[in-house]
C-alpha cells in the first residue's frame, strides 16, 4: 500500500511498444505517479520486476503465449505486495474468473478511459479491489463467475469461518452475490446507506475475508447463502 503523499511507482508489461509509449506518456503527466520500469515479454517481466519494486503493474493479458493470469499468480507469489492490474483486448466472464483467482486488483479493458485507468491505479495502490467493483458491477457476469467459485475452495478464509452472521448480514449478504451497490441494498432495506457499510464490515470480519467477493465467495462455500436462479 502507498502512503499518503508518495508517487505510486508503476510498471508496464505489455508486448506492443507504441501501445506501452501511449500509456507512459499520459501516466507521466500525472504528479503522483511514477514509471518506474517496462517489459515486452514474459520472461522480461519475471527476471527484472524484483528489482523495480512497483506498487502496480499494468499486465497484457497477451504479453505471452502462456495465459496471463498465469503470469499475475507467479508475479503476486514473488512480490505478494504489487497490486497486478490486467489489460485485456476482449474482457469475458472466464477470464475475469481466472483474474479474480490470480488476485489480480483490477481488470479492464485495453481502450479504458483515462479517468478509469487513473482511478483503478491508485485505487489498486492504496490496497484496494477495483476488479470487484468490475465483478459485482454486471450482476450477470457475477452470477456466472460465482457460480464456478462454488466448485472451488477460496482458501483458508472458508476454513476458518467460525462467527455466525445475523439474519440481517445475511440478507445484505446475499444482494451483494447479486452484484447490488451499498446504495441500492439501502433501498430495498429501507435502512441508511452507512448502516449497510458498518453490515459489511461486520461480515468482513466474521467471513475473514479482504473484499466484498472474497466474502461472497466463502459465503457461498459455507452454504450461507445461495445465488437466485
Amino acid at each position: 500500500m502507498v502512503e499518503v503523499g508518495t508517487r505510486i511507482k508503476v510498471a508496464i508489461a505489455d508486448n506492443q511498444p507504441l501501445y506501452r509509449k501511449g500509456i507512459r506518456s499520459t501516466l507521466t503527466q500525472l504528479p503522483d505517479v511514477e514509471i518506474c520500469g517496462e517489459f515486452s515479454s514474459d520472461e522480461e517481466l519475471r527476471a527484472n520486476l524484483a528489482n523495480l519494486q512497483p506498487d502496480v503493474l499494468l499486465l497484457d493479458t497477451d504479453l505471452s503465449s502462456n495465459h496471463s493470469t498465469e503470469t499475475a499468480r507467479a508475479v503476486k507469489q514473488q512480490m505478494p505486495t504489487v497490486s497486478v492490474v490486467l489489460m485485456t483486448p476482449n474482457p469475458n466472464d472466464d477470464e475475469l474468473f481466472d483474474a479474480i483467482r490470480s488476485r489480480a486488483s483490477g481488470y479492464l479493458k485495453r481502450d479504458v478511459s483515462l479517468d478509469e485507468l487513473v482511478s483503478t491505479i491508485r485505487k489498486a495502490a492504496a490496497g484496494q479491489h477495483p476488479i470487484n467493483e468490475t465483478l459485482l458491477a454486471q450482476p450477470q457476469a457475477a452470477k456466472h463467475v460465482l457460480e464456478k467459485f462454488q466448485d472451488l475452495s477460496w482458501g483458508k478464509g472458508v476454513e476458518s469461518f467460525v462467527s455466525p452472521l445475523t439474519p440481517r448480514e445475511t440478507e445484505i449478504l446475499s444482494y451483494m452475490a447479486q452484484g447490488y451497490f451499498n446504495k441500492q441494498i439501502a433501498v430495498k432495506l429501507s435502512i441508511s446507506e452507512q448502516t449497510i457499510k458498518n453490515h459489511i464490515t461486520s461480515i468482513l470480519r466474521k467471513l475473514d475475508a479482504n473484499a466484498r467477493t472474497e466474502a461472497v465467495i466463502t459465503a457461498l462455500k459455507r452454504g450461507l447463502i445461495t445465488l437466485s436462479k
